[in-house]
């Protein structure tokens, strides 16, 4: 390749960042840089589950003005229309860039409007505009409860839904305030979700949490119920049953948030890659990452090793060596209930079963890893802080001595207080 190779990336959350940060300490001044966001700032979307509890939206917004200067990226705010391969063209509002190699990371929307009535009868939480809202329906419901009016609020996981565990974390987060509030007793609380486990994706440790905390704290579980649609104060299940509802809230079925249509994609949107590299199947010069790409499960974490394995991938083909890391599927989260937290490490696998593509290594137990403790709430916060500061510095998550500092603890930690 003549000259210094440009890589464009589109989208400016975990998997883009993480990618794009990947490179330039990778490669230096060797590779030209351009990032591509209709937002010109960072969201740290897991800790907007904080804002229906009081918390200000802004504070988990990181602008990226400073970060994308430090490391000389050029910085494009705007909206992607399209994607041309075999130009290598990526098509904005108003305007075209070539690039040599782009990493798609334009992430997921929702669609509630596929569950009939979900939309119009729950509150359906993703952006912090969302959670605002369910932070006034919870205001309401309060309210209500505490003039003598019994509410029953039911919190629901419909199929298709990438990611539900934020959801968990509201309702035991939920439980909790209710409490302090010495509200519990008037308020009834359901889960019900399509699930044949709670948090079904990350095995049958996480699922043996959530039971014997749901059963403690008096939360009425309903796992494997699909629900087929909602009228005004009742949720309708594909096996005839019903649940009444003051407030309904809801994580609505996931699609991705920008289509490519001259890109191999399921029937959601989300582009089909090799495993390994992140790379869009059929194009060597094209990667997808995060929330953007197939990968069933939609995290943080997962983001953020995808950013990795497509930034060496490609920093490989630059260099013209082999890549020294490939993506190796590994979930980490710290799950908020704001009396205490659950840490969860969890080792996935491919299984080549189209119905069933990932499942948990649970042979893997020097890496499958869950524990609860109110200490890991120390955790949450430090790993709040740690993302923003190196994202806002131009750094990528998985880099430096400030990472293998964080890993070191994390490992400490989990060794005390997870098994």
């Amino acid at each position: 390749m003549s000259g210094r190779a440009r890589v464009v990336v589109l989208g400016g959350g975990f998997g883009g960042l993480e990618a794009i940060f990947y490179l330039r300490h990778k490669l230096g001044d060797a590779v030209d840089l351009t990032l591509i966001s209709e937002r010109d700032y960072f969201l740290f979307r897991p800790n907007t589950i904080y804002i229906p509890f009081g918390q200000d939206p802004e504070r988990f917004k990181l602008p990226l003005k400073r970060a994308v200067q430090l490391k000389k990226i050029d910085f494009v705010n705007s909206r992607v229309i399209g994607v041309e391969p075999e130009g290598h063209k990526v098509h904005l509002a108003g305007q075209e860039l070539s690039y040599d190699y782009l990493v798609l990371a334009t992430g997921a929307d929702m669609r509630p409007g596929e569950i009939p009535g979900l939309a119009e009868h729950a509150v359906t939480v993703w952006t912090p505009e969302d959670m605002l809202s369910l932070r006034h329906a919870f205001a309401r419901m309060v309210e209500n409860a505490r003039s003598g009016k019994r509410q029953r609020l039911v919190f629901l996981i419909p199929p298709n839904n990438r990611c539900s565990g934020p959801l968990y974390e509201i309702v035991l987060m939920t439980d909790t305030w209710l409490r302090r509030q010495g509200l519990r007793e008037p308020i009834d609380i359901t889960w019900s979700t399509y699930e044949g486990a709670y948090l079904q994706v990350f095995g049958p440790r996480l699922n043996t949490v959530v039971a014997e905390e749901f059963e403690q704290r008096g939360i009425h579980g309903c796992k494997g119920f699909v629900v087929t649609g909602v009228e005004p104060g009742v949720v309708h299940y594909q096996n005839k049953e019903k649940r009444e509802f003051d407030l309904l809230v809801s994580f609505p079925p996931y699609i991705a948030k920008e289509t490519y249509g001259s890109l191999p994609a399921d029937d959601r949107g989300f582009v089909h890659v090799e495993p390994d590299s992140r790379r869009v199947k059929g194009h060597d010069r094209i990667f997808a990452v995060g929330d953007t790409a197939d990968f069933p499960i939609k995290q943080a974490f997962l983001a953020l090793l995808q950013g990795d394995a497509a930034g060496e991938h490609i920093g490989a083909a630059i260099r013209a060596r082999k890549p020294e890391l490939n993506f190796e599927p590994m979930s980490m989260c710290v799950m908020e209930e704001l009396n205490r937290a659950t840490f969860a490490q969890v080792p996935l696998k491919y299984t080549g079963d189209p119905l069933k593509p990932v499942d948990v290594a649970s042979e893997d137990i020097e890496h499958y890893k869950v524990g609860i403790s109110p200490l890991w709430r120390l955790g949450k916060k430090v790993l709040g802080i740690y993302a923003p500061w190196r994202f806002g510095h131009g750094e990528p998550f998985h880099a430096g001595f400030a990472w293998e500092a964080m890993d070191f603890g994390l490992k400490v930690m989990s060794k005390l207080m997870a098994s």
